[in-house]
């Protein structure tokens, strides 16, 4: 009996063809590789004390934002983004390409705008007088907070800022959602090319760590690294995260729309899966190992680049779950990078991508030794992410 033919199109094969990435490290892609093969770790234990951050590189914005309105309108966070997008439209050979820009998808991970502290500051310590008149909050807020502090903490101004910087102008989405934000821009990206829903498109995020209303608001759950820097895999007795400042952003395109313009690949995003458990006893190791098998990674050239955050208790389920695979090259991004919230999962997109093209992984930076020498070249790196709070989720990036 001969099987009926599916009506469904076959699923397109989705290439990574851009990259770029700003960070605590530097900026572009040979800077990176340089100083993640001297395991150089960019850290700040003093500015914000006792909270530990990754503070950004230095770095030129009119490279990529040329004019400085543009610049002055946006917060840090956008800038970052807007720069780490025009470093993977360069890379991918696309800056100026109008006939591409004007059709490519975009979808952007982001978190909510900047506070003005010297209000709040205000407000916070009249209201600990104990006498404020009824209504002063309201009188305060509309007298005292200039009108575009609201349009600038709109997270799809990154999006904007990005159009209206470097032309991309297919259709945009901004997710929101810390950690998992940045899984779902891959996964709907990739989704949609597979589908021929979409050509290109463009997706990251970006992130500004030093900032002191976000350090606050974390400090909340406890979940600040203090006093010292570790890498990540040595905080157990001492669980925190540090927050990092960095943009990191992909162009994926299918593999015919990038041979049709001669564009050659980093690597292939092969696939994306996502989850977002009840975070009980032993459900987000539960849940990375169904992933894992999901994506059905091979047995030998393969390692895993972990956005692992150093919160606990995620951070010891993953290690449980790694220690399913104790024969697998392991890298955290947290260690070298910081935490960089939505950025995390684009920034392990974007460093296994990198690590595929050049035949090889970075060394490991890790005193504890569970991350291990890689000689062999990787042909497939899986990406891991485990949200500090929720949302887990993986990528396989093969060799092309």
């Amino acid at each position: 009996m001969v099987d009926a033919p599916s009506s469904q199109p076959p699923r397109r094969e989705a290439w990574v063809t851009g990259i770029g990435i700003a960070s605590s490290l530097g900026i572009g892609l040979d800077a990176h590789w340089e100083a993640l093969e001297q395991r150089r770790v960019n850290v700040d234990e003093k500015s914000f004390a006792p909270f530990i951050i990754h503070p950004m590189a230095p770095v030129s914005f009119d490279a990529q934002i040329p004019k400085k309105g543009d610049q002055r309108q946006m917060e840090a966070w956008q800038r970052i983004g807007t720069f780490a997008a025009g470093l993977a439209l360069d890379s991918a050979g696309l800056k100026g390409n109008t006939a591409v820009l004007s059709k490519m998808d975009m979808i952007v991970a982001a978190g909510g705008g900047e506070r003005d502290l010297a209000v709040d500051s205000a407000i916070l310590s009249a209201e600990s007088q104990g006498n404020v008149a009824p209504g002063f909050l309201n009188e305060r807020l509309m007298n005292d907070l200039r009108p575009t502090l609201f349009l600038a903490q709109l997270s799809n101004l990154l999006a904007g800022n990005i159009a209206i910087v470097h032309g991309v102008t297919g259709s945009s989405r901004t997710f929101m959602g810390e950690e998992a934000a940045g899984v779902d821009a891959a996964r709907i990206a990739l989704a949609r090319i597979a589908a021929g829903q979409s050509d290109i498109a463009l997706i990251g995020a970006a992130h500004n760590g030093e900032r002191r209303d976000m350090l606050m608001l974390y400090e909340f759950g406890d979940f600040n690294l203090k006093s010292h820097y570790e890498p990540v895999w040595a905080r157990s007795a001492h669980p925190g995260f540090a927050l990092g400042s960095g943009g990191a952003f992909l162009v994926i395109e299918s593999k015919d729309h990038a041979l049709a313009r001669g564009a050659k690949p980093f690597a292939r995003l092969s696939a994306v899966v996502a989850d977002h458990v009840r975070r009980a006893p032993g459900a987000v190791k539960a849940t990375l190992e169904a992933e894992w098998a999901s994506l059905r990674p091979r047995k030998d050239h393969v390692a895993i680049l972990t956005g692992v955050t150093g919160a606990e208790p995620v951070t010891s389920e993953e290690r449980a779950f790694l220690a399913e695979h104790p024969d697998v090259p392991v890298r955290a991004t947290s260690t070298m990078f910081g935490h960089t919230m939505e950025t995390q999962f684009p920034l392990g997109l974007a460093l296994a991508a990198l690590s595929v093209s050049r035949g090889a992984l970075f060394p490991p930076n890790d005193p504890t030794g569970l991350e291990i020498e890689m000689t062999e070249a990787p042909h497939q790196i899986v990406v891991v992410e485990a949200g500090h709070w929720r949302g887990e989720g993986m990528a396989l990036v093969e060799w092309v």
